[in-house]
């Protein structure tokens, strides 16, 4: 418990996935503590959809965040050029919707939407209106932020969730049909089927630059489906976004510019360098903090860093392949390697989401006849920190 200096234990900046699962879990874990969340939007989980292969959690992870699924799936598709199949093993998504329904009445009056903060610290956090609110630790969930201490690639995607005039048919997600133009990068597009006539469209795009043209990505959803046969009666909502795909960076450095503050989900790295999955991470995270002892800014901040360098080291592999994926080859030959990964087997494509490459799986993705040019693969490789990248570009 804090003490009569301290109005809480913990003041948690955002209400995202992140925090949201920290909140979850202490609420379960550790009641006595006096939690208050801030959120600047009108409701907590913002307009997303998070997904996840059930492989990716321990059951019992996937028992204690059943409450907040939304759909499920026991196979999903990959389409290529060259490839289409069918993986087998459960699959799931939380809409934005049903995360707030379970984590709104759980917090309850400890939750405040629209709230702007102007600044923050360790131990307390400074309202647009000029109020300061304290804790032992303040815990930053905004989301990614920038740093020269990062060299990034950008997945940037926008989904329409419509309501089609008759049933689409699928049997299941399509978490990547790149059978599409490539308009410059690896572009795919992802299909979760929410209901016989309703399901989510996304146009998503592995590009070098963080900018992009919503315009575009409308057209291409509209004219994907068309190409398929749907007509769409309604877009029930269109949800956008740029998940951060890391090629190198320096940890260490990074972190120093945190000044001591708690940070989790994006803003601390804790996500799939490669396919920006980012649950899994934010489970692992939540379990922690619920199981320090001590909560203090210091105590806090040192473990959570601590667990991030872990997460970062587990990474380093996957940072290598975007560094080959995005510096070697043309651009719009990048879905060359995606398909040729699509194609092994499917414990090791089961293993590389949950992070958990053996060393045969890493052999196995680095030998036979390379998706991209040798020489310029090795020279990607060999580009582990971020300056090297920027002065190359």
């Amino acid at each position: 418990m804090g003490d009569a200096a301290t109005a809480y234990d913990l003041i948690l900046v955002g209400a995202g996935l992140a925090n949201g699962l920290v909140a979850l879990r202490l609420r379960e874990l550790r009641p006595e503590l006096r939690i208050l969340m801030l959120e600047q939007g009108e409701q907590a989980g913002g307009n997303h959809t998070w997904s996840f292969h059930d492989s990716d959690l321990t059951n019992a992870q996937n028992d204690w965040i059943a409450p907040l699924v939304s759909h499920r799936w026991p196979r999903y598709d990959v389409v290529f050029p060259e490839l289409t199949r069918t993986l087998h093993g459960g699959y799931a998504s939380i809409e934005s919707r049903d995360f707030a329904r379970v984590l709104t009445p759980t917090m309850a009056e400890a939750l405040r939407t629209g709230v702007q903060v102007a600044s923050l610290s360790p131990t307390q956090v400074t309202l647009a209106d000029g109020q300061t609110l304290h804790a032992r630790a303040v815990i930053d969930g905004r989301g990614m932020r920038a740093s020269s201490h990062l060299a990034l690639g950008y997945q940037t995607f926008l989904g329409q969730e419509v309501r089609l005039a008759a049933p689409h048919g699928l049997n299941g997600p399509t978490i990547m049909d790149a059978s599409v133009a490539q308009q410059g990068g690896y572009r795919f597009v992802y299909l979760l089927p929410f209901g016989p006539d309703r399901v989510l469209i996304e146009d998503t795009h592995y590009v070098d630059s963080a900018a992009w043209e919503p315009q575009r990505l409308r057209a291409n959803i509209g004219a994907y489906a068309a190409g398929r046969g749907w007509h769409i009666d309604e877009i029930v909502r269109e949800e956008q976004g740029s998940l951060p795909i890391v090629l190198a960076g320096d940890f260490e450095r990074y972190w120093d510019e945190l000044e001591g503050v708690p940070t989790v989900g994006l803003r601390a790295g804790l996500f799939h360098a490669t396919t920006g999955y980012s649950l899994p991470h934010a489970v692992r995270l939540a379990e922690h903090i619920a199981g320090l002892p001590d909560v203090s800014a210091p105590s806090l901040f040192a473990a959570v860093r601590d667990h991030a360098r872990q997460e970062w080291q587990t990474q380093g592999f996957f940072r290598m392949l975007n560094r080959m994926l995005f510096l070697a080859g043309s651009p719009d030959n990048r879905w060359r390697v995606m398909q040729r990964f699509y194609s092994l087997h499917a414990r090791l494509i089961a293993r590389f989401y949950a992070a958990e490459l053996t060393f045969a799986d890493k052999a196995r993705l680095l030998t036979g006849k390379p998706p991209v040019p040798v020489l310029e693969a090795f020279t990607a490789v060999r580009k582990t920190h971020p300056y090297q990248i920027r002065k190359a570009a």
